[in-house]
């Protein structure tokens, strides 16, 4: 009789400690679900929580383990709400965070919640060049590259379509005076001439004297470092009801559905770049999220898959959800050797990770990460057509 509920007692805690090891694991969704990129939120939510299904449905990570996404807003450019959302997520047991979004508000996450909680944070879409040399205590990383490297980009374009001239001008935060730094400074680099470079405020009503300066100053076209439900679009309607500029230059945070439904066939031959790749991963992912019901090539969203599976991958690698036992795994997982791994791979990912074996993810968004944690950097240079962005080629 001992001996029998010896045994019993030792079934039952077998059975509890594999259910305590298979409990689920809270992984936050800290984006601009409202705030001058909120039409883009939605498709990156989506695509991460893609990425959560899709190991969910192999079974999920760490022996039975499920991923529960929680999502919480960043407002873009409100960095109390981003770092109270931040800590309300920690509050709640996330084990990492996917986000933030802009590079403002990401740092002030970083700074104010992340760094003093030991939290990994992996944004999808901050592209900031002060990310790359800030302190971070190596828990940030990025499926986004920095706007160092589209200043370079932007450059090339602008002098391939035979423009010796810009005007130049910015939202007034981190993000959009990193990115019109970078722009200014490979530009004229190239030879090319900026006659202005101003900032703009989001959520005016009334752009006219601003771009009174810009048009004043001249420039074959205007560029606009800025947000697509925001201040940017107000500058471009702006630019075009004053007959100022018909064609303008467009980095990534302009890219995106809401602009063009918003000015339809005004913006015809307007072009620019966001962060995105070709190939093999960018098809997968656009017929993945075809299915689900979204637009897997709507800005960020590949980025913000990536993210996810990063995460995912990491923690499978290192055996842990303790951010500082799987944060440094997230560079090997991300990063060869070891066999490359596309989207709708992730249960061979984990399979792999089981087996002691290495992989190389480079998912949606062809991930290759660098030293301070951020994707080298592929880019999808577009051009407005018939009142739709049209991808006209990768660098």
């Amino acid at each position: 009789m001992k001996k029998f509920l010896t045994a019993t007692a030792a079934a039952a805690l077998l059975s509890a400690a594999s259910m305590a090891h298979a409990e689920d694991i809270k992984l936050g969704i800290l984006i601009g679900f409202t705030g001058p990129i909120e039409s883009l939120a939605p498709a990156m939510a989506a695509a991460a929580e893609m990425a959560i299904d899709e190991v969910n449905t192999a079974g999920g990570i760490l022996d039975g383990s499920m991923i529960v996404p929680e999502r919480a807003d960043t407002g873009c450019i409100d960095n109390g709400l981003a770092v109270s959302n931040a800590e309300r997520l920690i509050a709640d047991g996330v084990k990492g965070i996917i986000g933030g979004d802009c590079s403002g508000v990401t740092g002030a996450i970083l700074q104010n919640v992340a760094r003093a909680n030991g939290m990994v944070m992996i944004s999808p879409s901050a592209t900031s060049p002060a990310l790359s040399t800030a302190e971070d205590d190596d828990l940030f990383f990025r499926t986004a590259p920095s706007d160092a490297r589209e200043g370079q980009v932007m450059a090339e374009i602008l002098k391939e379509r035979g423009i010796n001239s810009i005007a130049l001008t910015y939202t007034n935060n981190d993000y959009g005076k990193g990115l019109a730094d970078a722009i200014k400074n490979a530009f004229e680099e190239a030879g090319g001439e900026v006659t202005i470079v101003t900032a703009h405020e989001d959520g005016r009503g009334d752009y006219s004297a601003e771009v009174a300066a810009l048009s004043a100053a001249g420039g074959d076209i205007l560029v606009v470092a800025g947000y697509l439900d925001q201040g940017g679009l107000g500058i471009i309607r702006s630019a075009m009801d004053a007959g100022a500029w018909d064609t303008f230059g467009m980095p990534g945070g302009m890219i995106g559905d809401s602009i063009t439904q918003a000015l339809g066939d005004d913006l015809n031959g307007s072009f620019g770049q966001i962060a995105g790749s070709g190939g093999e991963g960018s098809s997968m992912i656009t017929d993945m999220s075809a299915a689900k019901g979204f637009d897997g090539t709507s800005a960020y969203a590949p980025e913000s898959y990536d993210a996810a599976a990063l995460f995912m991958l990491a923690m499978q690698a290192a055996g842990s959800t303790d951010p500082a036992v799987y944060g440094p795994k997230i560079m090997d997982v991300a990063n060869a050797p070891g066999e490359k791994i596309l989207p709708g791979e992730l249960a061979k990912a984990i399979e792999i990770l089981k087996s002691g074996g290495d992989i190389d993810y480079v998912g949606a968004s062809s991930v290759e990460l660098i030293g301070p944690g951020e994707n080298a950097g592929s880019y999808r240079e577009v051009e407005v057509k018939d009142g739709a962005f049209a991808t006209v080629g990768y660098r």
